[in-house]
C-alpha cells in the first residue's frame, strides 16, 4: 500500500476486501520488522504508518460488524 487509505474509502469496501487488505498490511508489517532486525530498514516512518493503517482497518471492520449486528437485532425484534 503506497499511501494512507482514507476511512471513507475503507467503509465502502466489503468484508472480504478489508480482510485481504489487512493480510497485505500484516505482511508488510512483518517485512518491515524483519528489515529492522537485520539493519536494512531505511524508512522508519513506514513502520508507524503501517501500524496505524492496521488499527484504522480493524476499527472500521469492527464498526461494520457492530452495525450489521444491530441491523439484524432490529429486524428480529420487529418480527
Amino acid at each position: 500500500m503506497a499511501k494512507a487509505t482514507k476511512p471513507a474509502d475503507l467503509r465502502a469496501k466489503t468484508a472480504e476486501e478489508l480482510e485481504a487488505l489487512l493480510i497485505d498490511l500484516k505482511r508488510e508489517q512483518f517485512n518491515l520488522r524483519f528489515q529492522r532486525a537485520t539493519g536494512q530498514n531505511e524508512g522508519q516512518a513506514r513502520v508507524r504508518t503501517v501500524r496505524r493503517e492496521i488499527a484504522r482497518l480493524k476499527t472500521i471492520a469492527s464498526e461494520a460488524l457492530k452495525k450489521s449486528a444491530a441491523g439484524a437485532n432490529a429486524s428480529a425484534a420487529k418480527s
